[in-house]
């Protein structure tokens, strides 16, 4: 008898839960495969971009930290062997890093941006995510995965948020 009672109460356990995960928020994450958010920021010449701005080809898009310290020049660097004239899009408000799941905290204004490196396909889809990049490595696990899909022509852009 017991045991019933106590399949019967896992049960009900099961149907709460199910119910919760049936009713919850869509995930708040971006996943390989699916469109890129759209963006519009201007870059260091005060040139408006946008992803659309990119089609075709191979995007690179980091977002760094905080402008002049030395993780981020470290990465910066790293890209810049590769590509010399990396655009640098200004994110002031966060629009784009919320978008892109790359935002620390609650979104407000004053949060920094995570060190997060997004791979964009031609077609404008998320090829491949590093979450946590670290500044040393991801620049060459960047472009060795590309070199891997033999992709030639890619742009690099960072994203730093003032």
């Amino acid at each position: 008898m017991k045991t019933g009672k106590i399949v019967a109460a896992l049960m009900a356990l099961a149907l709460v839960f199910l119910n919760h995960v049936a009713n919850a928020e869509p995930s708040a994450t971006l996943t390989v495969g699916q469109p890129a958010p759209d963006f519009n920021l201007p870059d260091q010449n005060g040139k408006t971009r946008t992803l659309a701005d990119f089609q075709g080809k191979w995007l690179v898009l980091y977002f760094y930290v905080k402008d002049d310290t030395p993780e981020s020049t470290e990465q910066a660097r790293g890209f810049r062997d590769y590509i010399p004239e990396l655009p640098l899009l200004a994110d002031s408000k966060g629009e784009m890093a919320a978008r892109y799941h790359s935002l620390e905290g609650d979104g407000s204004p004053g949060n920094l941006a995570k060190r997060n490196t997004f791979l964009i396909d031609p077609e404008g889809r998320i090829a491949k995510i590093y979450l946590s990049a670290s500044p040393s490595r991801n620049p060459m696990e960047v472009i060795e995965g590309l070199k891997r899909a033999n992709v030639s022509e890619f742009l690099i852009s960072s994203l730093e948020i003032w």
